[in-house]
């Protein structure tokens, strides 16, 4: 005979009173939140656009989960925080997770789908479905605008995808030393929307292949947007000829790209006239500050533009600015190449180049927040899907912050924060015939800003289907 032993914590007495907890507090879940993202999504067409890029070949009298609602699954449990997709082993009976799914939340034979469903969705992934999605994700961030923008900036930037193991593709990479992917993100700078991203093994890119990418992903902008204005901008191993002639042949595109200053006799020597007199300007500043008791200057930045032509850029109208920052430990010159002529050489450093530090801040969003990196499949195409979960989520964060958050605390916040103070809230499940409660905790700290959320997303018309 089986003997039944109820599984207890056990704690020390307070009061004189002894401490026990137990499992049998009824239909509970930790992510009231994931309701919130499903709010979001039901406004977003994100999971629809990505499901229609898949060609689903399982016979349907055989599925018991739809191919969305498998991809509403995983992406709403990375957006709350769940970064494998071993954790639907335990979440596919989780009631929010279930009734945010659309599936009654306390039915026992309605459950979500577990691990090894994914793995099998992800090797029967094929390149025409990854090439689809990447280009639902494009048509997503193309959509998200009600009207053409006057002018937009595509950031580009590779990252590190640090493997863990024989992942097919991974490469060792010798500036990051380590085995790795090289995924290509692209955002747009001015609002940080995520606009497609690509897995690539973790060898660096030729410039053919990053002209090739962006001449797709122009040739889809143009489509809808013809006159709006395109800034590329990216750091210095775009700085490639094939990449700058597809900007130059868009009569409404520029770039401003970051310009290694290569061997010392060829952009440095170009920049010595004004570090020189940005070295006097600091000792002159310096020595005043010294005379009058004030914090010494750290540094000193002059701005100027050179004439410069590589031999690979022939054909190309290219203008090279740099920067000529002197400090207290020596010289940091910078160099950019660009296509623009009109704005003065610290406008386009400044105000066009620097920012592009803050695509930085959405990696780490998408990588460190919401597991973008994640990638530990064995094959490369199931590990392009997992990172699509990843955007997915990116951009459920991103229009609940936009669209719900604004004026709130969270307004700003990154998704980490989101995550914490709004999905990881406790809450007990009660079904009835004909409706469903959903009782939270009495002192909950953000009853006000729950409301606002709710209220926000419960005004909004749902989009028609289709």
């Amino acid at each position: 005979m089986n003997k039944f032993t109820q599984e207890q914590l056990r704690f020390h007495p307070s009061n004189g009173k002894t401490i026990r907890a137990d499992f049998n507090g009824g239909e509970l879940s930790s992510d009231f939140g994931a309701l919130m993202l499903r709010e979001t999504m039901l406004h977003s067409g994100i999971i629809s656009r990505l499901t229609d890029g898949i060609d689903d070949k399982r016979h349907q009298s055989y599925i018991d989960h739809t191919l969305q609602e498998l991809i509403a699954q995983r992406v709403l449990q990375m957006a709350c925080g769940y970064e494998d997709a071993n954790d639907s082993n335990h979440l596919r009976k989780d009631p929010i997770f279930k009734l945010a799914n659309g599936r009654n939340p306390l039915d026992d034979d309605n459950h979500l789908a577990s691990a090894p469903t994914y793995t099998r969705l992800g090797q029967s992934m094929t390149k025409r479905d990854i090439y689809n999605m990447t280009k639902a994700l494009a048509d997503h961030f193309i959509s998200s605008y009600e009207y053409p923008p006057l002018a937009i900036i595509i950031d580009l930037d590779h990252t590190p995808a640090i493997t863990h193991g024989s992942q097919q593709m991974n490469l060792f990479n010798a500036k990051y030393q380590d085995y790795c992917y090289l995924p290509l993100m692209i955002f747009e700078g001015l609002s940080g929307k995520l606009i497609t991203s690509i897995l690539r093994p973790g060898k660096t890119p030729t410039g053919r292949e990053n002209a090739a990418i962006l001449q797709r992903l122009i040739k889809l902008i143009r489509t809808r947007w013809p006159k709006t204005h395109l800034l590329v901008r990216g750091d210095s191993h775009f700085a490639q000829p094939e990449l700058m002639q597809v900007v130059q042949d868009d009569p409404h595109s520029d770039y401003v790209l970051g310009k290694g200053a290569g061997h010392k006799t060829a952009l440095r020597p170009k920049a010595k006239e004004l570090l020189d007199e940005a070295r006097k300007a600091l000792d002159v500043k310096t020595g005043l500050a010294k005379l009058n008791n004030m914090p010494e200057p750290e540094r000193l930045r002059l701005y100027g533009e050179t004439d410069y032509q590589a031999k690979s850029w022939k054909g190309l109208d290219t203008r090279i600015i740099y920067k000529a920052e002197v400090n207290q430990k020596g010289d940091n010159p910078r160099f950019i190449v660009t296509s623009m002529m009109e704005a003065s050489p610290e406008e386009i450093y400044e105000d066009l180049y620097c920012p592009r530090g803050q695509d930085e801040n959405f990696i780490k969003h998408l990588k460190s927040d919401l597991s973008g990196d994640r990638l530990s499949d064995q094959g490369f195409l199931a590990n392009h899907l997992r990172m699509f979960y990843a955007c997915a989520a990116y951009v459920l964060h991103y229009e609940l912050r936009t669209k719900a958050l604004k004026g709130t605390e969270l307004e700003k916040a990154q998704p980490s924060t989101v995550i914490t103070k709004l999905c990881k809230v406790a809450v007990k499940v009660v079904e009835y015939k004909d409706r469903i409660k959903l009782h939270l905790p009495r002192s909950c700290p953000i009853k006000g800003l729950l409301q606002h959320i709710t209220e926000v997303f419960y005004s909004m018309p749902l989009p028609r289907p289709g």
